[in-house]
């Protein structure tokens, strides 16, 4: 593999940083995952942090030096990440859960498939057009309303990892990639100021070193003394021939067995990499399930 990639966080008008993010790699696998931990519930922070440090723990464990299953490794480590916020609000005693926005993927074999729960987006642009992004799991971006609910703020999220319930995601892909491509995880801070045309025109015209700190500025700017936290991580994907960016990742040199990451440790590794196997297991049992009865019902 190689690719191009950068990232960034920024504090914006708030009085802490939520948001987490960060990559990390095998010879043949790439995760980049982002998470935006949620205010009027206790520690956001926290929960980004379980959800990035719970995905690639798995990561590592499972890529050797590829995944088997990428959809299913997706579906798992989003289930499991919001399992270990629910457990870590239950040994703490919390009345209220920590809770965090999750949008992760994954570039194997040539391909990228992601998955996505909440508001933070991934776009993906080609040929300085916009190919895809995802869409927020929030009122807004519903075709229609549930009734009830037309006088909700729409931009409310419906779903998140540390909720409740289960959590609602998306999975996409897996999808080729051509020279040139260039994917971008993102928290509401920066697509909450600027359009999807101009994130994409942006990431079309320059480099994702340059125009990734253009855009974070700008959303900045625009948003002014209340702006939100503005995190990104992106990334060109770079066809063998034609790897000439000194920003780049190139892996054919590394071993089998290693593993890379960007994403930081902090004060919940006790937690994390004691990882709950139960309720890992219990997650695929319910993907597994959920899978039986879509085919069920095609039949």
């Amino acid at each position: 593999m190689k690719f191009s990639v950068f990232q960034i966080s920024r504090c914006g008008g708030r009085e802490q940083n939520e948001d987490r993010m960060g990559y990390c790699y095998t010879r043949e696998a790439s995760l980049f995952v982002l998470a935006d931990g949620m205010g009027g519930h206790p520690e956001g922070e926290v929960a980004a942090q379980i959800a990035l440090q719970t995905v690639s723990a798995l990561f590592q464990r499972q890529a050797k030096p590829v995944l088997r299953d990428v959809q299913e490794f997706l579906s798992s480590a989003l289930l499991a990440a919001h399992h270990q916020i629910l457990r870590y609000a239950s040994d703490k005693g919390m009345l209220d859960s920590p809770r965090t926005t999750l949008v992760a993927a994954v570039l194997q074999g040539g391909s990228a498939t992601w998955v996505h729960c909440g508001d933070s987006r991934l776009y993906m642009v080609r040929a300085g057009e916009l190919l895809t992004r995802t869409r927020d799991h929030s009122y807004s971006e519903l075709r229609s309303v549930p009734p009830g609910l037309e006088r909700i703020n729409r931009n409310v999220l419906f779903t998140c990892l540390g909720s409740p319930t289960k959590p609602i995601y998306d999975l996409a892909g897996p999808v080729p990639l051509e020279q040139g491509d260039r994917l971008m995880l993102c928290s509401d801070g920066l697509w909450g100021t600027l359009s999807d045309g101009e994130i994409a025109q942006q990431m079309a015209r320059l480099p994702v070193s340059q125009s990734v700190p253009e855009l974070v500025e700008e959303a900045l700017r625009k948003a002014g003394r209340g702006s939100d936290n503005v995190t990104v991580v992106a990334l060109e994907w770079e066809t063998p021939d034609a790897f000439e960016s000194t920003q780049g990742v190139s892996t054919d040199s590394i071993g089998g067995d290693v593993f890379a990451s960007t994403i930081q440790a902090g004060p919940l590794d006790g937690l994390v990499d004691d990882l709950d196997d139960e309720a890992i297991e219990r997650s695929i049992a319910e993907i597994n399930e959920a899978i039986r009865r879509s085919a069920a019902r095609k039949a």
